[in-house]
């Protein structure tokens, strides 16, 4: 995983949150529907890029005994297998210079140590953009952890989720908590768009 200490000054940042194996290609908690947002996030990853803006990498990442595994269908993304592993389109820009890959073992990102000293690093960044799965969990527990945490000291900042870079898995099963998410996430100013 590269360091987070790179102090460059960027424009913004791009979040992609969990797009793994484990929620798109196998495991208990993966669902194949939600590869349909991975040529937006390309699009957004490229956009980013060409912006000078960095770009994360969040990995849902777990040791075998993790405790969210009691609420969330058992074990998944266990750390050394292939489902902890980033999908295999998004590989290619892992590696590339101004992007970082965190792990994290919660449904929030904003929990995940190394996201909060990127955070607190890179105090110039005002702009985040946030794309991913699962649109009612992980997405919006980031997004409203991360405008929390920015309120807290005073950072004035703008969060947009991309509608059209975001899944969670059965969605049409669960579309009223992906509404409700959306509703909460709006209501507390975390913007919501997509491509025209």
């Amino acid at each position: 995983m590269k360091k987070v200490n790179n102090l460059k000054l960027y424009k913004g940042c791009l979040i992609i949150v969990d797009m793994v194996n484990g929620f798109v290609r196998e495991g208990a908690l993966h669902d194949e529907e939600i590869a349909r947002v991975i040529p937006r996030q390309i699009e957004l990853i490229k956009e980013a890029k060409n912006a000078g803006k960095a770009i994360v990498f969040i990995k849902d990442t777990h040791d075998e005994n993790a405790a969210e595994f009691d609420r969330f269908g058992g074990a998944h993304c266990v750390r050394g297998t292939k489902e902890a592993e980033i999908v295999d389109e998004l590989k290619p820009f892992v590696e590339a210079e101004d992007t970082f890959v965190i792990e994290k073992n919660s449904t929030s990102f904003m929990e995940a140590p190394k996201f909060r000293e990127f955070i607190e690093q890179h105090q110039e960044l005002n702009e985040f953009d946030i794309a991913g799965c699962c649109t009612d969990i992980c997405d919006f527990n980031g997004a409203m952890g991360l405008a929390n945490y920015l309120d807290q000291w005073n950072r004035l900042h703008t969060i947009r989720v991309h509608e059209d870079a975001i899944a969670t898995y059965a969605e049409d099963a669960r579309q009223e908590y992906v509404d409700a998410a959306k509703l909460l996430m709006k209501q507390q100013g975390i913007q919501l768009v997509k491509k025209r």
